[in-house]
């Protein structure tokens, strides 16, 4: 394989794994803090059809950004309610959600633009309706200057800036959740929450503070995959990517850094699937592309079946807190 084919290759798995990463971290927050999160991929629906209606319709990226994050913030909220306020089963709040967000973004997208479930394609509004390549520096200099040069210029530069934010976003994970403070006390609350609220903090606090985030995360994740990896919002555009996050934090064991590399292996299996000319180059045989397209699939149920070594939750993972009196 020559390089520039592997650095195509490499250069889509960055974007592709680009939303499972958000997605990955958001269910690391939320499950570190002892809430199970079904409804990522939910979430990230309803981020993915917002941010794309409200960028077509003021023709601003940064402003559909905010109503994606905020739509999701909403639903998470929403499976907050039920799971520590009501103490819902929460793999039925995560599951309610993703039918909802299916349904409700079809609807509304046929109401607003009546173009059989989608938006307008944001090309159709400028420049600055959707998210566009960020060129480093020097980078076209760069480019033939060997085979470092061609890596800067063309695997690290020319991403979208929520793409930057996304690989910031792990190491600004890790600090939180093992440097800080809050951090702490957010492990804390998923492992033995009955000490942390014997300590006086709240844990109610806790757990609504790690789904915020949670839901912040994953209007990252659906506002890239609509403005940023592709140019407008279609029906069920997120195609089990939550599902896909979920598996790769259980493949991490709830860390970041795993995670990240986690995301990568499974966005670098997505790339692999639209280039079977290159798969097929190195097996010397003919590939189906329906294996291809399955890979990534094959792998969560992998991961899911636990073929993997065992991955160990939080052990107050999924159940409601319900303080002694």
């Amino acid at each position: 394989m020559e390089l520039v084919t592997l650095l195509q290759i490499l250069d889509s798995s960055v974007r592709l794994a680009t939303p499972l990463l958000f997605a990955c971290l958001a269910g690391l927050f939320s499950e570190r803090a002892g809430i199970f999160d079904i409804g990522l991929e939910g979430n990230m629906l309803a981020a993915a059809f917002f941010s794309a209606a409200v960028a077509a319709l003021t023709a601003n990226v940064w402003i559909g950004l905010l109503a994606g994050m905020g739509a999701s913030l909403a639903l998470s909220m929403v499976h907050g309610l039920a799971s520590i306020t009501f103490r819902g089963n929460q793999l039925i709040s995560g599951v309610a959600i993703n039918f909802l967000a299916a349904g409700m973004t079809v609807l509304i997208a046929e109401d607003w633009f009546s173009q059989g479930g989608r938006t307008p394609s944001l090309s159709e509004f400028g420049p600055n309706a959707r998210f566009t390549p960020i060129t480093l520096p020097y980078a076209e200099e760069a480019s033939g200057m060997g085979p470092l040069g061609q890596i800067y210029a063309e695997l690290i530069s020319g991403h979208s800036i929520l793409v930057y934010v996304g690989f910031l976003t792990v190491a600004l994970t890790w600090f939180i959740l093992f440097r800080t403070r809050f951090g702490l006390r957010l492990r804390a609350v998923g492992e033995n929450p009955a000490a942390v609220d014997t300590a006086g903090v709240s844990v109610v606090g806790l757990r609504y503070s790690a789904v915020a985030i949670c839901g912040i995360l994953c209007g990252l994740s659906g506002a890239y995959l609509a403005t940023g990896l592709q140019a407008g919002f279609v029906k069920d555009m997120s195609s089990g990517r939550g599902f896909i996050a979920l598996a790769a934090l259980i493949f991490a064991k709830w860390r970041p850094w795993y995670a990240l590399m986690a995301c990568l292996l499974f966005g670098f299996l997505q790339a692999l699937s639209l280039r079977p000319d290159a798969v097929e180059s190195i097996v010397q045989m003919k590939v189906p592309g329906q294996l291809l397209d399955a890979l990534p699939y094959i792998l969560t149920v992998v991961i899911l079946a636990g073929f993997v070594g065992k991955a160990i939750p939080p052990r107050a993972g999924g159940e409601p807190y319900v303080k002694e009196r």
